[in-house]
């Protein structure tokens, strides 16, 4: 009797790793053409496959299963375990776990994001540059451009012009001058100065100070627009990463 299998081969980054049975996993991948998609993975603990289980690893992956709706089953070849790259950089990492637990939760299973996943690979080399804490930032507001909810910083949401630019509507997310602001800023937040030069062509550079304005920024968002209607919120690894990165800041 002939059986018919469904199947297919990607590129892939690992979101998630649950435990399941006595050796094995339910891994969660983000892939170049599949979208989010999960499969079991046979021997997960073992000493060739446990490195699988951290999250940020770039893979080559074959999905295989008797029928599109069922779990199926995972064979992965490594290509770059980004969290063992950054494994003593905690704050490196902690931004690789965040991103991995932010695309896990906020999108939806087997919907297709091929700029989630090329976004995320860049994100992890511009971890390894002195600006990665910006590029953290920057990351954070292209997924939520690509996950339909766009933040424009580009001009005054009044149509009072470009000049000035201080702070961010929480209603629209788009930009608001210091003229036509003044009256409102204790209702607004703040766009860190790292963001204006970016949407100026300037040369991007950023204080501690700017980060955390931009971990506030980009967690506003997160929590208010994506996660909104989530029962989980925003996950817990990236309320950790803003707490840990103020904590560091306030300890220099």
């Amino acid at each position: 009797m002939l059986i018919f299998m469904e199947g297919w081969t990607d590129n892939g980054i690992v979101l998630l790793a649950r435990p399941h049975g006595e050796n094995g996993a339910v891994l969660t991948l983000m892939t170049e053409g599949q979208g989010k998609h999960a499969g079991f993975l046979h021997g997960a603990g073992s000493s060739k496959n446990k490195i699988f289980s951290e999250l940020g690893h770039h893979v080559h992956a074959h999905w295989q299963a008797k029928s599109d709706d069922q779990l199926g089953h995972f064979k992965l070849e490594s290509i770059k375990n980004w969290s063992g790259h950054y494994i003593d950089e905690r704050l490196k990492l902690m931004a690789v776990i965040s991103a991995c637990h932010l695309c896990e939760r906020a999108i939806p299973e087997r919907e297709n994001h091929p700029q989630i996943f090329h976004g995320l690979l860049a994100l992890f080399e511009a971890l390894d540059s002195e600006i990665w804490a910006a590029a953290y930032i920057m990351w954070e507001i292209a997924l939520l451009k690509e996950l339909g909810f766009a933040i424009d910083l580009t001009r005054c949401a009044s149509g009072n012009g470009d000049d000035h630019l201080l702070y961010v509507s929480p209603k629209s997310g788009r930009a608001v001058s210091k003229s036509a602001g003044a009256l409102y800023k204790d209702k607004l937040l703040v766009m860190p100065e790292f963001l204006k030069s970016k949407y100026r062509d300037e040369e991007l550079s950023a204080t501690p100070e700017d980060i955390e304005t931009g971990f506030a920024l980009t967690g506003f968002f997160l929590e208010n627009w994506v996660f909104a209607q989530h029962s989980h919120g925003v996950p817990d690894a990236r309320l950790r990463l803003a707490e840990q990165f103020v904590k560091k800041n306030n300890q220099i």
